[in-house]
C-alpha cells in the first residue's frame, strides 16, 4: 500500500483491541484511541464527541476505541489507571494523552497541533 492516497478511512470509531492496536495504530497517520469501559459515565458521555470527530475528521484522524475490561495489554503498556483516558498517535508513536471527559473543541485542538 502506498501512503495515504490508498489507505482507507473508517466510517465513526473503530473497535481496536490488544492484538489488532499496533496494526490500527501504524496503518494511519493520526489515531486517537479512547481507552473506556461499559460502567463508565464519563466514557459514555464521550462518546457522541468522538462519534461527531470521527464524521468530521474522516479522511484525517481515525477515533479507535478500546475496552480496557476486555483488553489488558494495551492499557497496562500505556499505564491507563483512570478512564476514559485519550492518547493520540502520530505515525504509530505517541503524542499526546488526555485524562478524563474533554470538550469537542479541546481534542479538535490536539488534532491540528499534530496534523502535517
Amino acid at each position: 500500500m502506498s501512503e495515504d492516497e490508498s489507505t482507507e478511512y473508517p466510517e465513526g470509531p473503530v473497535k481496536v483491541n490488544d492484538n489488532d492496536f499496533q496494526e490500527t495504530i501504524n496503518e494511519y497517520p493520526l489515531v486517537l484511541v479512547d481507552f473506556w469501559a461499559e460502567w463508565c459515565g464519563p466514557c459514555k458521555m464521550m462518546e457522541p464527541v468522538l462519534e461527531e470527530l470521527a464524521e468530521e475528521y474522516q479522511g484525517e484522524v481515525v477515533i479507535a476505541k478500546m475496552n480496557v475490561d476486555k483488553n489488558q495489554k494495551v492499557p497496562s503498556q500505556f499505564q491507563v489507571s483512570s478512564i476514559p483516558t485519550l492518547v493520540l498517535f502520530k505515525d504509530g508513536e505517541r503524542v499526546d494523552r488526555m485524562i478524563g471527559a474533554l470538550q469537542k473543541q479541546q481534542l479538535e485542538q490536539k488534532f491540528e497541533e499534530h496534523m502535517n
